[in-house]
């Protein structure tokens, strides 16, 4: 799909290492022992299986997404049905293959986590079905809300990980030994390659749209704004890379508030942090955020209450590649959901409230009493 060898075996890793957490995680999915206010009575908050979780996932992270939700899912106890990105197939059937091979070799049935390929009608029979208590959706926030909205209709639970725009805030030097570096595009499979393809011929034509509208608005490419023109790429997907400074920000406007996936920089110059937290605050997406500071003020700044409003709120490392021990996921359109981490787990399950009498009396709550 166009990522470069690094990132796919990366994405590999943290497969394996959220399994190697949800292990660890699974005997410490506790419930609670609650003091009753009646003598002779205790309450125990139970998490039990959800049943069937659903895990619609997006070409960009082809493994790494459905390794998050598998693992806790079936540290939970349930059985999930994942339905990937159609243009990422060869992976999920690799993936499938290798679970389902250690289940059968371990006596659990392979179809504990099975695999539907396919396309809108796959994933709308998931979202629909009532057999389904729990749906994982990530992608774009126009289908995002498609589902979450589908899902709330017949009292699913969903959780949602959609688009992202993540802004980073820095002051921004250039020594003279570096200011000539570029990015090496090519084979993704080659070590010395940093970037590969955009994922589709479709993700091309959007990255034209992108710096055309750029162009129309008067910004300046500073870098990039077109295919590259070397023979060997020019048969793929290949785009170069491309900084832009619009001559002003407004972060209504689609070119700072709409998910590109492609290499496009935009560039805001700003003089006091709180300018730079308004801008950050103000696009409808609220995934991942960094600030780039020496100063520990900034720091309380930007992760406190009238900081950055995104889900992931960074200092001094970019606004990509999760450690799955910390919670994975972003506010306000970006949809709320939350992946990996201590807390995720209690998503995958169900609560039950158990009041258990071991006394020889039948008192009510709250001192309600019938007798006359």
């Amino acid at each position: 799909m166009g990522k470069i060898r690094t990132e796919g075996v990366g994405e590999v890793q943290e497969f394996v290492d959220i399994c190697d957490y949800a292990v660890g995680l699974s005997r410490m999915m506790n419930g609670r022992v609650v003091a009753s206010e009646r003598p002779g009575h205790s309450i125990l908050e139970v998490p039990n299986p959800l049943g069937v979780v659903a895990v619609l996932s997006a070409f960009n992270f082809p493994v790494a997404v459905y390794g998050w939700n598998l693992a806790l899912s079936l540290a939970a106890g349930n059985a999930t049905i994942w339905k990937p990105s159609p243009t990422t197939p060869l992976c999920s059937i690799a993936v499938t293959r290798i679970i389902s091979r250690v289940f059968e070799e371990n006596g659990i049935p392979g179809a504990v986590a099975s695999l539907v390929t396919g396309g809108k009608e796959a994933g709308e029979a998931l979202v629909e079905s009532p057999s389904v208590e729990l749906v994982s959706f990530t992608g774009s926030e126009r289908v995002g809300r498609i589902v979450g909205q589908a899902v709330a209709s017949r009292f699913g639970k969903v959780i949602l990980e959609l688009g992202g725009n993540n802004g980073a805030k820095i002051r921004f030097f250039v020594t003279e030994a570096i200011s000539h570096f570029s990015v090496v595009a090519g084979d993704p499979l080659s070590k010395d390659t940093l970037l590969g393809p955009l994922h589709t011929g479709s993700a091309c034509d959007v990255y034209g749209q992108a710096i055309e509208k750029l162009r129309s608005l008067g910004a300046d490419i500073i870098t990039g704004g077109e295919r590259y023109q070397r023979e060997e790429l020019q048969s793929g997907n290949f785009v170069k890379p491309t900084i832009s400074l619009p001559k002003s920000v407004n972060p209504k406007d689609d070119i700072w508030s709409t998910e590109i996936f492609a290499p496009i920089l935009n560039v805001a110059i700003f003089d006091e942090l709180e300018q730079a937290i308004d801008w950050n605050n103000a696009v409808p997406q609220g995934l991942s955020s960094s600030l780039w500071t020496r100063d520990v003020r900034n720091v309380g700044r930007w992760i406190g209450p009238s900081g950055s409003d995104a889900g992931i709120v960074n200092v001094n490392v970019g606004t990509s590649g999760a450690e799955i021990g910390a919670a994975f996921g972003g506010n306000k359109s970006t949809g709320w959901g939350r992946e990996s981490g201590g807390d995720a787990w209690k998503q995958y399950v169900r609560w039950s409230a158990c009041t258990i009498n071991y006394s020889n009396a039948a008192p009510l709550a709250q001192g309600v009493s019938f007798a006359s």
